[in-house]
């Protein structure tokens, strides 16, 4: 019975063998928090805002992105087969966007498109940190912070310089059933 839980113990500890030394632990551990923490900081920008879409949201989505690219490609992946990983993140992605577009809106309009679009760049924010293209993740978070945080300003800034009305989001209330 000694032999067979030695086996045991063994085959349990080989599931942990993928990070054999402090380095490979450091880059797998680098790259997953680099995802969530740039995740992280686009759905602050969101929850700041108040949109349903917030913090955990983008950091789990970044940090999902990163491991399904990360572990393929510690397996020995080829380029090829990691393409493939990336389509399908890209289009299971989308359909999560396509649901925050398409939930029921009481005044007719459309919303979630920036949410969408949101969610669907942290799925490449993590892709990149999972590849190990931390500055290349880095960068393209930064830009994207600049554009949701100063373009609604800077929109309302020309408008308001070329005498164009400011556009309404509000509808008026549907008549009520009586």
């Amino acid at each position: 019975m000694a032999a067979w839980l030695e086996q045991f113990w063994t085959g349990i500890v080989g599931n942990f063998g993928d990070l054999s030394d402090g380095t490979a632990a450091g880059v797998v551990v680098g790259r997953v928090l680099l995802a969530a923490a740039l995740g992280g900081a686009l759905g602050y920008e969101r929850e700041r805002r108040g949109k349903p879409d917030g913090m955990r949201t983008h950091a789990v989505i970044a940090l999902a992105a990163a491991l399904f690219v990360l572990i393929p490609h510690r397996c020995g992946a080829t380029t090829a087969d990691l393409t493939r990983v990336v389509q399908g993140l890209a289009a299971g992605v989308g359909f999560l966007g396509a649901g925050a577009i398409l939930k029921p809106s009481s005044d007719g309009a459309i919303h979630g498109l920036t949410s969408a679009a949101s969610v669907y760049f942290t799925t490449a924010i993590g892709v990149g940190a999972g590849l190990g293209q931390g500055m290349s993740a880095t960068v393209g978070t930064a830009i994207v912070l600049v554009i949701l945080t100063f373009f609604p300003r800077i929109q309302r800034g020309v408008e308001a310089k070329l005498g164009i009305p400011p556009v309404t989001t509000s509808h008026p209330e549907p008549p009520q059933k009586s």
